[in-house]
């Protein structure tokens, strides 16, 4: 005869924490991934001399020009700083995209720079891209953010 407890009778007294172990590292990778996405501000990637994307040609791109003089231009058509974000709007309710390519001429003050893109973003653009141009004088190219 058994004298002792029965194995199979007793209690487990111990959390299985395995279950929770899995949840918790699947939750920390999808925070660690949307939490980028999350930041807020004006989006730019700032030009590098080196880029590996070029202008698409397949479709006509909305290039916003500001020139040594500091006048700015919406394919070629001179416009005010601010009439820029009414005419930006007009605009975008004809086209399925919100993207636009921004070229500044490298002497023209940071502050006007800054100052046509917070337009171009309050406008609803969804990407913003910087155009410049390789040193040895290559092509033109773009950082997208």
């Amino acid at each position: 005869m058994m004298t002792g407890p029965n194995k199979s009778d007793s209690l487990l007294a111990d959390i299985n924490v395995t279950p929770f172990v899995d949840v918790m590292l699947v939750l920390l990778i999808i925070f660690m991934v949307a939490a980028p996405m999350m930041v807020q501000g004006v989006n730019i990637s700032l030009p590098e001399t080196k880029s590996a994307g070029q202008l698409d040609t397949d479709r006509e791109p909305l290039v916003i020009t500001i020139d040594k003089d500091s006048k700015v231009r919406i394919n070629d058509n001179e416009v005010g700083v601010d009439l820029l974000g009414e005419k930006l709007k007009k605009i975008f309710e004809n086209r399925s995209s919100r993207e636009v390519f921004l070229k500044a001429d490298k002497n023209v003050p940071y502050g006007r720079v800054v100052v046509v893109m917070s337009e171009i973003k309050n406008s609803g653009v969804e990407k913003l891209g910087v155009v410049t141009i390789e040193p040895a004088g290559g092509a033109e190219e773009s950082e997208e953010d």
